[in-house]
């Protein structure tokens, strides 16, 4: 309730001095009014000197190809040219009005939590897509909640929403979250307005344009690899832990659209559904939603007001993971230092992970519902 408190009273204060859209000007106030030494973060203050990680950089062995290297967000091979190059951080409807999706199959990294206590639990994605410029189509676009603006900084990325409650006020302020809100395309689709948005062809370029933000990793990004990859030519399949268990199917404890991922064996990847069919994306021929690493955490989830308002804490040390791939599945730990930090994941002898190369799911899985997951 302390916490709570808190977090309402610094909330409110916000709400007087700021907006729901992202720009240039708001960023230019928010830089005047927080501390580069000090950075608020809602019930917690933390000072930019914490925000260095722990986690040793191995050295990189394998040779890559003439022009490429390996990216942050999936460790594939891509451009040199996006080296440089901040991700944005789309915030994606889950609703099952807002489907189809577009563009879910080009996404580097997908998140998914629940987004409000009402409703069953109601989820949302927030995407990782570190080569946004390829993006056509994605979405539609919804709006954020305070856990989104805790995780997205730690990509060092630009946040695409559309709008959010007061309880993100005073998260705004941060001088490391950059935005853009409410200023993508309207496509009709036949749905009622607020299903209507979505990121295509040439908005994020006139985005960063208009608001004077850095295509290219500023200050507040770490400059360590946000995880480590197996090999490209050998994948990590877990048989080194005596302790992995099979996982063909993994069902979680959302009760709003009942996801489950089942393990295609000739892929190597997991396929997603919810609501009872396959996720497809329907600006990639229907292609299924598919990810080579999934990763849980078990996180302390607070209710913040009877409409449903609700927030994670994401930065926590020592709390319980899965983390899945090619057919197995390990306990493990993530640990979050700051907003600004990437969040590590550690096996059961304390060491990190690497995960396999190709794309990740993360799921925030609300701590009561924990023991609710099953593994088949």
């Amino acid at each position: 309730m302390k916490k709570l408190c808190v977090i309402m009273l610094l909330a409110m204060t916000g709400a007087v001095m700021l907006t729901a859209c992202g720009g240039k000007k708001e960023s230019k106030k928010a830089t005047e009014e927080a501390s580069t030494s000090e950075i608020v973060i809602g019930s917690e203050a933390v000072s930019t000197e914490a925000a260095s990680t722990e986690a040793v950089v191995e050295e990189e062995t394998e040779t890559a190809p003439e022009g490429m290297y390996a990216s942050e967000t999936t460790g594939e091979w891509i451009s040199l040219d996006l080296k440089d190059q901040r991700p944005v951080a789309v915030m994606i409807d889950d609703e099952k009005t807002a489907l189809p999706h577009f563009g879910i199959t080009g996404v580097d990294v997908m998140y998914e939590m629940v987004n409000s206590t009402a409703n069953q639990g109601v989820t949302r994605f927030m995407a990782i897509v570190k080569d946004w410029e390829s993006i056509k189509q994605l979405g539609s676009i919804r709006s954020t909640r305070p856990t989104n603006l805790q995780i997205f900084p730690e990509w060092n990325a630009v946040l695409c929403h559309d709008g959010g409650p007061f309880w993100n006020d005073n998260f705004y302020k941060n001088v490391f979250v950059e935005r853009f809100s409410g200023t993508f395309s309207r496509v009709n689709n036949g749905k009622a307005r607020e299903f209507t948005e979505y990121v295509c062809s040439g908005d994020l370029d006139k985005n960063f344009k208009n608001s004077g933000f850095s295509k290219t990793y500023n200050q507040y990004w770490e400059g360590t690899p946000h995880y480590q990859f197996a090999s490209h030519t050998k994948d990590n399949d877990l048989t080194q832990y005596s302790s992995a268990q099979d996982c063909n199917k993994l069902v979680l404890p959302f009760h709003h659209n009942n996801p489950y991922l089942e393990y295609d064996s000739s892929e190597k990847v997991y396929k997603y559904y919810q609501y009872g069919q396959a996720e497809v994306d329907a600006g990639n021929g229907n292609k299924q939603m598919t990810y080579k690493n999934i990763l849980l955490q078990n996180a302390r989830l607070e209710q913040l007001d009877d409409h449903g308002y609700m927030m994670y804490y994401p930065t926590e040390s020592g709390r319980e993971g899965y983390f899945i791939t090619d057919g197995k599945a390990i306990k493990i730990t993530w640990s979050k230092l700051s907003d600004i930090t990437a969040t590590r994941y550690y096996d059961e002898n304390g060491e990190e992970i690497k995960i396999n190369v190709g794309k990740t799911y993360v799921a925030l899985i609300p701590e009561k519902e924990w023991s609710s997951i099953e593994i088949q």
